[in-house]
């Protein structure tokens, strides 16, 4: 039991006083609790120790240490320097165990399975306390530390009163009265305080109930049967008879019971170690036993036999054991030799160490010789009258080496001081590790959580929208119930907007749930159609449920491995990673670096453009105008016609058209350049993003008047659909549907407003890089993912109704990209480039046959007149 009598700082306005306490410390709370005698029941207070920190300050005095804990400091006194450290290092002890304790939640039954991986790598090193070297342990200093302490008598202060703590009243009420009490239940019928008869009849159990029961006992008050218990009288006993309690022959009296007591005690050890060799010997007369019973056996055996074959095997056994037993003692014959050398060897070292020795004692007689005959030589010297002079110097001589001891002496104790906050400091480090690790384990089963919960709700608002759907003959009143549920669900909860404040780091460290994204995109899109919103509301949580469930798994090692690149150099490793989606804090720089490879930006070639724009009005500038407010009306940099970004917009486009006056300005690419802005962020950065595209990634003539390679790039399409999905193919041509209605605006914008942000982003991540196959990719992923709940589907018109919102379906980016990289290989740019020639001759002679016809068709109607 940690626990003994310390001084405690008190401070009553200017006044500071030490009070002895005596402290216990509590190790189911981890608490220093501290009365005012080892006696009493009641503590006057208590110092938490799960949150403190320890501090010893040699310029405070020798034995001064402070305890600090976030609401307060105390200053503790130990008797000795050697009770100091000893606390210290105890105290920090027992911080670690129970703060090691604690921090073993337990896991949920229902998360069990989920987690597991997280208690195997959070908990793995806090089994184990390493033993640093920073600060050698203190022995114990039994005279102040400990039970045995608790019999000596209080350190005396220098007044009766000072000691009594006036804060806490009524706890020094109560502990006096359970002293008084306990004071006159210790007086005999015979008026006697000691009561030896209680003493004396167990007087060898003393030691086993002092360390059996702890200083917590203290507080327990008397036993069942109103007695006060043995250990309890021996300390109050040894306490008055420290303090001169009057009585000489009581004092004789109990001088010799404790006599007889170490007398008695003396004995019981001896009589324990004879019982303890009469055991041995009985362990060995068994063996011996066992042997004569055995051989006994055998013998009789060997006589009982009926042939002499079977005497014979016993024979041979018995010849074999003789064998085993002859090999047995050449070992041991053999190790008897092996220690006979290693013994011989060990004698001739301590041979050489004490001759070591002697020739160290001879050099320190030698040493001490000389300073005797220095010694006189400077008695000598200070003798003699006519050396007055140097005397003020060896005076001063006297005092430097008095100053050099006492400056040795400090440098001691700051070197202990400095090896005590080394520990401590390492220590704090380890337990905020360990708080650290169990925090980031909470983040993770807060995530699965939330995953959880967010595919609990898109489940019920899927089963909402298929009610609705699928009953249409429901009663007034619960059709009505059905829509104000659906109503609610797609409205977002404030109560949940002010959990996210509080929650913050939570929401750091994983994924927001708020309105928008890192870029300003509404997670739930406010779509005019209701079925839209609610597709939209079910998308969002499938994405977010998503997100953390990946969190740990996928997207943190994807980070560590974007956060080791530095310089980026085209590779196999990089072209991976773009794949996989850059992390939001890596996509402006890579997106630059992409756009810088294979677009020069001119210097000030953006700023004339803009001074050209401002003194020439461009024919584009009107649908311009009419395009800005219809740019992502789902983001909130451009949803408000007062948005920073439009006019930043409007310069980009009106910058273009004046470069590239062969294509101007065409619908879409007002969304090229918003997205361009929302990551690149910088204007001119944005300009030459939107150039890249247009002018490098994208073939010639695909934003000119004719859309001609837009056109050509829908009939490749079809060609691609019918060879990586021809059973969807044969479902479209069965029902004459034409998916260049829908297709047709993916590629001209590259997915904007159609896929979700996070998946619209990975996109154009690998659209940036590898060029305009990516987008063929993932618009056959896109079929792909959504292949069997179209076969599903066998009315033209809901097949239309749901290719305008199946890419709302969409949830799993991951899934999406396997499918556009890996399912669908291989895709080589070759085969690529050989079906747009071959479909771009074949358009042209359609194009160029329809002219003829048109011009025909002019000719005639001419030359038939009005």
């Amino acid at each position: 039991k940690l626990c003994g009598y310390l001084n405690k700082l008190g401070i009553k306005g200017p006044i500071k006083t030490w009070k002895s306490r005596w402290f216990f410390y509590d190790e189911n709370k981890c608490r220093l609790l501290y009365y005012r005698t080892a006696q009493d029941i009641n503590p006057l207070g208590s110092i938490d120790l799960s949150s403190a920190s320890f501090d010893c300050k040699m310029e405070n005095g020798e034995g001064v240490f402070e305890i600090r804990t976030p609401s307060r400091a105390f200053t503790l006194k130990a008797i000795s320097k050697q009770a100091m450290m000893y606390w210290l290092q105890q105290l920090q002890m027992r911080r670690w165990e129970f703060c090691n304790t604690q921090s073993r939640f337990p896991s949920n039954g229902v998360l069990s399975c989920s987690f597991a991986f997280v208690s195997c790598f959070v908990f793995t090193f806090v089994d184990v306390v390493d033993n640093e070297d920073f600060l050698p342990l203190v022995k114990t200093p039994t005279e102040a530390v400990g039970l045995k302490a608790a019999s000596l008598p209080a350190p005396q202060t220098s007044t009766a009163l000072q000691n009594i703590s006036l804060k806490h009243p009524w706890t020094e009420i109560q502990n006096t009265v359970h002293n008084i009490c306990g004071t006159k239940q210790l007086w005999g019928s015979n008026g006697n305080v000691f009561s030896f008869d209680e003493f004396q009849e167990h007087p060898e159990n003393v030691d086993e109930e002092q360390e059996a029961e702890g200083a917590g006992d203290f507080k327990e008050g008397t036993l069942e049967d109103g007695r006060m218990g043995p250990r309890l009288n021996w300390i109050r006993k040894a306490r008055w008879m420290n303090s001169g309690f009057p009585g000489s022959e009581e004092l004789s009296r109990e001088r010799n019971s404790v006599d007889k007591v170490s007398v008695l005690q003396q004995q019981i050890l001896t009589l324990t170690e004879e019982v303890k060799s009469q055991k041995e010997l009985v362990k060995l007369l068994h063996k011996a036993l066992e042997a004569a019973q055995q051989e006994k056996r055998v013998s009789s055996m060997y006589l009982t036999a009926a042939e002499d074959k079977d005497r014979l095997e016993l024979v041979r056994h018995k010849v074999r054991h003789i064998a085993d037993l002859t090999s047995r003692l050449e070992a041991l014959e053999q190790e008897k030799k092996e220690l006979e050398q290693m013994l011989t060897l060990r004698d001739s070292h301590i041979q050489e160490l004490k001759e070591h020795v002697q020739l160290l004692m001879e050099k320190n007689h030698a040493k001490q010789e000389v300073i005797m005959t220095l010694t006189e030589q400077m008695a000598r010297e200070l003798s003699d009258p006519l050396q007055e002079a140097n005397t003020i110097t060896v005076e001063t001589l006297y005092k430097q080496q008095e100053e050099i001891e006492h400056l040795k002496d400090d440098i001691d104790a700051y070197k202990t001081q400095n090896q005590f906050l080394n520990s401590e400091i390492h220590q704090v480090t380890r337990l905020w590790t360990s708080v650290a690790e169990n925090e980031k384990a909470l983040l993770m089963k807060c995530a699965c959580l939330q995953a959880r919960n967010c595919q609990m709700e898109s489940k019920y608002l899927t089963v909402l929208r298929k009610l609705q759907e699928a009953v249409p003959g429901l009663p007034n009143s619960h059709a009505e119930l059905v829509k104000n549920l659906i109503q609610e669900a797609l409205q977002w909860d404030v109560k949940e907007e002010a959990e996210e404040e509080l929650s913050f780091e939570l929401n750091t460290a994983l994924c927001p749930s708020s309105e928008y994204d890192e870029y300003g995109f509404m997670t739930v899109p406010d779509y005019e159609i209701e079925d839209w919103k609610l597709l939209a509301k079910i998308q969002a949580l499938e994405i977010k449920s998503n997100k953390l469930r990946s969190q740990e798994i996928v997207e943190k090692p994807l980070r560590d491995r974007w956060n080791s690149i530095g310089e980026l150099n085209p590779s196999a490793e990089l072209k991976s990673l773009i794949r996989s989606g850059i992390p939001v804090e890596h996509r402006q720089r890579v997106w630059r670096w992409m756009v810088g490879r294979h677009c020069s930006p001119v210097p000030g070639h953006y700023q004339q453009l803009l001074e050209q724009s401002r003194s020439t009005e461009h024919p584009a500038c009107r649908q311009i105008e009419l395009d800005l407010p219809r740019t992502l009306t789902n983001n909130k940099h451009f949803s408000s016609p007062t948005s920073q970004l439009i006019p930043r917009l409007r310069r980009v486009l009106l910058a273009f058209s004046w470069h590239n006056p062969a294509i101007g300005y065409c619908q879409g690419l007002n969304r090229l350049a918003a997205v361009a802005l929302l990551v690149l962020e910088d204007e001119e950065s944005a300009f030459w993003c939107l150039v890249y595209i247009v002018e490098n990634l994208m073939p010639a003539d695909y934003y000119s008047e004719t859309l001609i390679t837009s056109q050509v790039d829908q009939r490749v399409f079809k060609d691609f659909l019918s060879e990586k999905l021809p059973r969807l193919m044969a479902h479209f041509e069965q029902y004459r549907i034409d998916v260049s209605l829908i297709t047709f605006n993916w590629f001209l914008v590259a997915f904007v407003d159609s896929l979700v942000s996070d998946i619209l982003l990975r996109v154009w991540d690998a659209f940036l890089y590898e060029g305009t196959k990516v987008i063929f990719r993932y618009a056959l992923a896109i079929f792909k993912y959504n292949e069997e709940e179209i076969l599903r589907i066998h009315d033209s018109v809901e097949i239309y109704q749901y290719l305008r919102f199946f890419t709302r379906m969409i949830t799993d980016g991951r899934k999406l990209m396997n499918i556009a990289f890996n399912d669908l290989n291989p895709f080589p740019m070759k085969l690529l480039r050989n079906r747009r020639s071959m479909h771009r001759e074949e358009l042209e002679a359609e194009l160029c046959e329809l002219e003829q016809i048109k011009a025909a068709y002019v000719k005639e109607r001419a030359e038939q007149g009005p």
